[in-house]
């Protein structure tokens, strides 16, 4: 037992105390703990039944008030949801965490106070906001990522509310806006700020924030967020936009490979089918595409299609879009062939939600279409409205819908987070 034991700690040694962790941290069906779920391409639980129909009456179990603005999507762990926000008057960003089954705010941590830089006179995009990220949990701590004070911070808060660490990753020259998410593996927490000044890839150590490794990144404005996806017999920080797909070892940083086949700016996040990773963009040109995931560079196909904002799901060989002009897209992942495409109206910059074989997609007009995961065609089974405009991506856990709706009251701007579920 010493000998192995001795063995055991030489390994360490010689991997580095990187690679000498605990594993990246599981969680139950009832669990959404960072960006797209757990499982990080927006695939809810299969066995649960989430309502398909309500409205601004029928449904909704609660609707709670937050302070503040954003445009970031919720994270659910255990009985509380972490979400931010950001109010520029009061010249602060929050990490808000409410009850799961009442809607209630235990309490609200001011993670920055200052000025917020603009650029002229105004926020550089209406789809941006200055909290448009979602936060990320290991189980012990929330991981939340700001632009601020001309940076981008990643900080880590308590399960009580208080700020354990924070870590600047870089300086930051805001174009669009910043909305890259934090992601969790192993003992790591991995964000990204990308932008024209030069951006970085970094991994910090969770527990204390110091930084593990830390990749540069050409200057380019991109809005992704790292993703990590099983591929090739192994795991895989896939990172797209600034005319690269790049992917990296999650626990080192170590480049794994590096081809074209993204355009310059991002914003979806990456899903796969185990060997291809399929890659979306609008700047400077229309784009959806398909990489090989093992390292030769072959793009497999590649289509003129606008699929810029909302990220792209993947179920049993097909992906499903929902693209920004409003129209739904099935495209056999194989080939690239289109099998149907259908119009849904509106504009949409939220993510779809796959559950089981319904898909959930919100437009900014808080319009829900939900359809069936179909490929021979497209099967609408109903449309809900709420009240507002819908920027965050949905998220459906334990047969409920959690949707982050704003509206303007009193000439000003309030942000909502609806819980709709059966018998609400």
């Amino acid at each position: 037992m010493r000998r192995f034991a001795f063995a055991a700690s030489l390994v360490c040694i010689v991997v580095s105390a990187v690679t000498c962790i605990a594993q990246t941290p599981t969680f139950s069906e009832s669990d959404w703990p960072w960006w797209r779920g757990e499982s990080r391409q927006g695939i809810a639980a299969a066995n649960q039944d989430p309502p398909t129909t309500w409205s601004e009456t029928d449904g909704v179990i609660w609707k709670t008030p937050l302070d503040g603005h954003g445009h970031g999507s919720p994270i659910l762990l255990g009985d509380r949801m972490y979400l931010i926000s950001a109010d520029e008057e009061q010249r602060t960003q929050w990490l808000i965490c409410l009850d799961r089954q009442t809607g209630q705010e235990h309490w609200k941590t001011a993670v920055h106070r200052g000025e917020f830089f603009r650029v002229g006179d105004r926020q550089p995009n209406e789809k941006s906001s200055w909290a448009s990220s979602t936060p990320a949990t290991d189980g012990e701590r929330i991981f939340v990522n700001f632009y601020s004070d001309r940076a981008v911070h990643t900080s880590a808060v308590d399960m009580k509310g208080q700020i354990l660490w924070q870590r600047k990753l870089c300086d930051y020259q805001i174009h669009q806006g910043y909305g890259s998410s934090p992601t969790v593996y192993q003992d790591l927490v991995i964000a990204s700020a990308d932008n024209k000044g030069g951006g970085c890839i970094v991994g910090l150590d969770r527990t204390t924030g110091e930084v593990v490794w830390r990749r540069d990144r050409p200057k380019k404005p991109n809005y992704a967020s790292p993703i990590i996806l099983t591929m090739d017999g192994k795991d895989q920080l896939i990172m797209i936009g600034c005319d690269l797909v790049t992917s990296l070892h999650p626990s080192t940083g170590e480049v794994f490979w590096e081809t074209g086949g993204a355009t310059t700016e991002c914003v979806t996040s990456t899903p796969t089918d185990g060997k291809h990773i399929f890659t979306s963009g609008g700047y400077p040109k229309n784009h959806v595409a398909a990489v090989a995931a093992d390292g030769s560079g072959e793009v497999v196909w590649e289509t003129n299609t606008r699929a810029y904002v909302p990220s792209m799901l993947q179920r049993d060989g097909y992906l499903y879009l929902t693209l920004d002009a409003g129209v739904a897209m099935c495209i056999e992942a194989a080939s690239g062939e289109t099998m149907w495409k259908a119009r849904l109206g509106g504009t949409f910059t939220a993510s779809p939600v796959l559950v089981g074989d319904r898909i959930y997609a919100t437009n900014e007009s808080s319009e829900t279409t939900v359809f069936r995961a179909d490929p021979d065609a497209f099967d609408l089974v109903a449309k809900n409205q709420l009240n507002g405009t819908t920027f965050a991506t949905p998220v459906i856990c334990d047969g409920r819908v959690y949707i982050r709706v704003a509206k303007i009251e009193d000439d000003a701007k309030r942000d909502y987070l609806y819980c709709i579920g059966n018998g609400g």
